[in-house]
Formats: C-alpha cells, structure tokens, sequence
C-alpha cells in the first residue's frame, strides 16, 4: 500500500468514528465510497450510530427498552453475527436502561476505579497500607478537579472503606 493510499484510509477510518451530522460532504463522499468496497463497514457504522440516538434522545427507559429492542432486530437481520453483542446487552439490560431514568453512567466510579489500579501498580512493594491509603489519596486528590469531592471526603470516604474492610487484610 502506498504512503497516499494509507494516508486516505487514515481519514477514511477517522471519519468512520465521527458523528454522521460531523462531517462535510467530502467526508460523506469518502466513506460511501469506503462502504461501497467493504458494506460490512456502512453496516456496522449504521447500527453503531442508530445505536447512539436511542441513547441520545430515548425519553425514558420504557421507550429506551422498545427502540433497544427494534435495533436488535434490524442488527439480527443483517448477515452479520450481532449475537455476543447482544448477549452482552440482554445480559447487562436492566443496567443499560437504569441510564435512561437519570442520564448518568458509571464512567466516573471507573476512571477512579482505574486511578486507584494504577496507584497499585506502581506502589508494588509497599508493605504499609496507610502508606498505600495516603498515596491513593494524594493521586485521587489531581483527580478531584475533575470528580469535585474534597480532601477531607476523600479521607471520610476511605475511612469507611478501611473500617468496611478491615477484618479481611493481614
């Protein structure tokens, strides 16, 4: 493949992940033609976007729970194996539409969850846990411009985290 050729499938599979009402008629033009030589692509790109509206403008759960269950079946009849995706969905259902009765997802509690992992990785060999406690704190307390709590709530908060735990540590 030529430099020119990867360089305009580079921006062919940047606009692929673009909202469709981002992109300019060029755009546009390029990933019909993208999807004219590999329709699985224009399928999957579809259903991912018509995927992405109910979660944009379902009003509440129960019209989530219809219009989740119309797109399984316009998933299922294309020739694509949709299955473990919609597994995963049937799976994690009365999950996914708890989002649509208040709009918030968990995406905060994992990026600390995610914080707090690495925190562990890189403490490997301290062996005095209100040594590790104090360095997940000073970590978490950059992450509180973003996630809002306070020193001290952090503090309360790891608190009742230790008192919780503390019969299941040696």
């Amino acid at each position: 493949m030529s430099g020119e050729a990867r360089k305009k499938l580079r921006s062919q599979m940047h606009d692929f992940r673009r909202r469709p009402e981002d992109l300019n008629p060029e755009q546009v033009q390029a990933l019909e033609d993208l999807f004219e030589k590999v329709p699985s692509l224009g399928t999957i790109y579809h259903l991912r976007w018509e995927a992405t509206k109910i979660f944009d403008s379902a009003p509440n759960r129960a019209e989530a729970s219809r219009l989740l269950e119309d797109w399984i079946v316009q998933a299922r009849e294309t020739e694509m194996d949709w299955e473990p995706f919609i597994t995963m969905l049937k799976n994690n259902w009365e999950g996914i539409l708890a989002y649509f009765e208040e709009r918030k997802s968990s995406g905060p509690v994992e990026g600390l969850n995610t914080k707090i992992r690495v925190v562990l990785r890189r403490s490997y060999g301290i062996q005095s846990l209100t040594t590790l406690w104090t360095r997940i704190l000073l970590d978490v307390n950059w992450a509180a411009k973003k996630l809002g709590p306070t020193i001290p709530e952090i503090r309360g908060f790891v608190n009742q985290i230790q008192k919780h735990f503390s019969g299941c540590y040696t």
